[in-house]
């Protein structure tokens, strides 16, 4: 019998940067469970900066790593882990930090400026993505339908949300961090093809 020349399947680490986040998110989360949301509460959320807490700078960003529970960090890691490799391949592991990370300022500082609490999960960074999928796509000369769809219903949520439920959710703060992370993205060059897909700033 002649053996198979097929090469077996292996698992390769194909997105750091989105594998080391979601990595993140779920050790953080795991933390804040066996904490009662308190590590969650001190490290990743943000609230009015005061030069008396140095640790709400801090979390102006690290907000993104921090969720409300298992639920809302399950919805927004599962956005991110399918279009997040596709868009550090496209962009590079560096200009994707810089996108999440825009994305994460812009929609901290909004939500104190416009509603003077706090934030705390990813749901900026998944806008983000969704946006600039579809952005993305143009640059290439098409645009699936599928993300203009996903696209339109996730900001027809997020307003719909902003202005008509009454939640402990900041919807103003995903639209604002989605959509400076998107323009953040869009002005900067995706990755020649061909290239290694983890190129600098």
């Amino acid at each position: 019998m002649q053996s198979s020349n097929r090469k077996r399947p292996k698992i390769t680490f194909n997105s750091p940067v989105i594998l080391c986040f979601v990595f993140i998110c779920v050790t953080v989360q795991v933390a804040s469970t066996l904490t009662g949301g308190i590590t969650t509460r001190a490290l990743f959320s943000s609230r009015p900066v005061s030069l008396a807490d140095p640790l709400s700078y801090l979390g102006l960003v690290t907000h993104i790593f921090g969720h409300s529970g298992w639920d809302h960090l399950i919805g927004n890691m599962s956005y991110i882990l399918l279009l997040g490799p596709l868009l550090e391949e496209k962009y590079g592991s560096l200009r994707l930090m810089g996108i999440m990370l825009a994305s994460a300022l812009a929609g901290s500082i909004a939500n104190l400026v416009l509603l003077h609490t706090g934030v705390v999960g990813a749901s900026g960074v998944v806008f983000t993505f969704i946006l600039l999928s579809s952005i993305t796509g143009l640059r290439d000369g098409e645009v699936p339908l599928t993300f203009i769809l996903v696209a339109v219903l996730y900001l027809g949520q997020q307003l719909y949300g902003a202005f008509f439920v009454r939640e402990n959710i900041s919807y103003l703060g995903h639209i604002a961090g989605g959509v400076v992370g998107t323009i953040v993205g869009f002005l900067m060059p995706a990755e020649k093809q061909g290239t290694s897909g983890y190129g600098l700033l």
